[in-house]
């Protein structure tokens, strides 16, 4: 079981609204790499619960479409679970799976052999600066892109976007980015993180940032893995962190970034043979122990 202790929370970020919360969490407990006990704690999601709780995530549906992706996104248990016996999890995990479900997508522009999972906690829970983090496996599947991140409630890039963790399926890095207006899509606020010998993305991970008015700090496992700072992002356009953000866990399939990184284009744009048949034997999927969000220091 993960454990809660219990606090009286005195007040919320800006921005959150809904979140009630009477709890705090030992960060050094479930294996967390940081002790957090001293931080007041805003949001969290054990994902202990049979099902999603909708009272902290919304749930996408097929309307939605970026990127070129390959995925049309469902409200189904088939793309969103809770799973209470994944091995190496606390308890409870969150389970975003893409199905290989052709004829469903309801987008003839799209035609999508594939649906998929995303959340996120727009106007259930937002904050402005704090930690966030996450406890994540990943799959060893080539092509896919899950994501971790965050997103302000604006028109997009001007809003503000911050990639706590972004992944295209090669097991030995993820990625990070901020975008902004001037500095978006193929932004150059941008990192890999290479993981040490011995392991990779398929492992249990602690993905994290630590949001404040003139930087964001990348985090793995408690490692500091990037910083962008507010004075090179003016180098390029203006900071857009000041403001309200929302969380998003997603499981995408193929899209642009994959296609990028992988040149793949026939079948699938950036979407290998081997993985959609990963995918139609169901053997994919984002695994997520997790999420906290905790208070400026």
């Amino acid at each position: 079981m993960k454990v809660l202790a219990a606090i009286a929370l005195m007040g919320l970020a800006l921005g959150t609204a809904g979140c009630d919360l009477s709890t705090s969490i030992s960060a050094a407990e479930n294996g967390d790499p940081k002790q957090m006990s001293d931080r007041e704690l805003l949001f969290a999601d054990e994902f202990n619960a049979p099902e999603l709780d909708r009272s902290k995530w919304n749930v996408v549906g097929m309307d939605f479409w970026v990127n070129d992706e390959l995925q049309a996104y469902l409200d189904s248990p088939d793309t969103i679970s809770i799973a209470p016996d994944i091995e190496g999890a606390d308890g409870g995990a969150l389970v975003l799976r893409p199905v290989y479900r052709p004829g469903v997508d309801s987008r003839e522009d799209r035609n999508a052999d594939f649906i998929s999972g995303r959340v996120n906690t727009r106007d259930k829970f937002e904050f402005t600066h704090g930690r966030i983090e996450a406890r994540i496996k990943l799959p060893d599947a080539e092509g896919v892109w899950p994501a971790f991140w965050l997103l302000g409630n604006g028109q997009w890039p001007q809003t503000g976007e911050i990639d706590i963790m972004q992944y295209v399926g090669e097991t030995d890095w993820t990625g990070v980015a901020l975008h902004g207006p001037g500095y978006s899509g193929e932004t150059p606020i941008v990192n890999k993180y290479f993981f040490p010998d011995g392991q990779d993305a398929t492992d249990w991970h602690t993905y994290a940032v630590e949001w404040t008015s003139d930087a964001v700090l990348f985090e793995v496992d408690g490692r500091l893995t990037y910083r962008a700072t507010k004075e090179m992002v003016g180098y390029y356009g203006e900071w857009r962190f000041d403001t309200p953000k929302f969380a998003i866990l997603n499981f995408a399939v193929g899209g642009i970034y994959p296609a990028k990184t992988n040149g793949i284009k026939q079948l699938y744009y950036g979407l290998p043979a081997e993985t959609a048949e990963q995918i139609k034997q169901g053997g994919v999927a984002m695994e997520v122990d997790w999420v906290r969000v905790y208070a400026p220091e």
